[in-house]
């Protein structure tokens, strides 16, 4: 099978069959113009599931997907965290109080999410210091939310016929990627980027890693894994054998 990009709003190399806008595969919606990054949303017949809530402000773009896709607000039925910054967790507290979905994160994520700790500090070096302030430096910070279930490496949830949490610090030290084996899908948070090139958060992207040397590891843990597609925060999703890109990317590391 053939390697494709996934472009926002319609799917290049999809399998037959004509794409609803904003289906970037059976099931599963990308929400862009979310400010920085994307977020995605799950569909099943009797609930939604959103991976991640983008920027602040950006509930009435998810709630205008979910409109579009003939679904209700109440329909949203969880929400899987997969790390605290503020692209990720901008509008999370905002979906909840129009949903009232459940929230999963990691267990390291859950106390800086509803506000009981800071947030971690990047690692330390000079031009990272220099630059953190303007990167992102218009972003409101996320008002504190709820978590109701604080998730492990190995831990399973009820999405796709059962999907499988991976633990893949670095990025943050309790990011998290989720794994449908079912469909051979990965939804990889910042533990990958697609954005510049194939492979952990390097660049702009990892100016916010709390261990660069752990990420790399992360992005080399889910190389391993045996799937076609994967999507993420930050660059557009791979479809067919995208697990090969992975391992090729990944070798390069090494």
């Amino acid at each position: 099978m053939s390697t494709h990009f996934l472009c926002s709003g319609w799917s290049y190399g999809a399998r037959s069959g004509i794409l609803t806008p904003m289906e970037i595969d059976e099931g599963v919606h990308a929400i862009e113009s979310l400010g920085i990054g994307r977020a995605y949303i799950y569909q099943e017949q009797d609930r939604l599931t959103l991976i991640d809530t983008g920027l602040a402000n950006s509930a009435d773009k998810i709630f205008a997907v979910i409109e579009k896709i003939g679904r209700k607000p109440e329909d949203l039925k969880q929400i899987f965290i997969t790390h605290h910054h503020r692209d990720h967790t901008g509008s999370l507290a905002n979906v909840i109080d129009r949903s009232n979905a459940q929230v999963f994160a990691h267990k390291i994520e859950a106390p800086v999410i509803r506000g009981d700790q800071p947030s971690p500090k990047p690692d330390a070096n000079t031009l990272r210091s220099v630059l953190r302030p303007f990167i992102g430096s218009g972003a409101e910070i996320a008002t504190p939310a709820r978590v109701d279930r604080e998730l492990e490496d190995g831990d399973e949830l009820d999405i796709g016929g059962g999907a499988k949490v991976l633990h893949v610090p670095g990025h943050t030290m309790g990011s998290v990627a989720l794994f449908i084996p079912q469909r051979k899908m990965l939804f990889a948070g910042d533990a990958a980027v697609s954005a510049i090139g194939l492979g952990p958060p390097a660049g702009p992207f990892g100016l916010f890693n709390e261990d660069s040397e752990q990420a790399i590891e992360s992005f080399q843990k889910l190389a391993e894994l045996d799937f076609d597609r994967a999507f993420f925060g930050h660059g557009k999703p791979l479809d067919g054998e995208a697990c090969t890109l992975f391992r090729r990317a990944a070798d390069q590391l090494s």
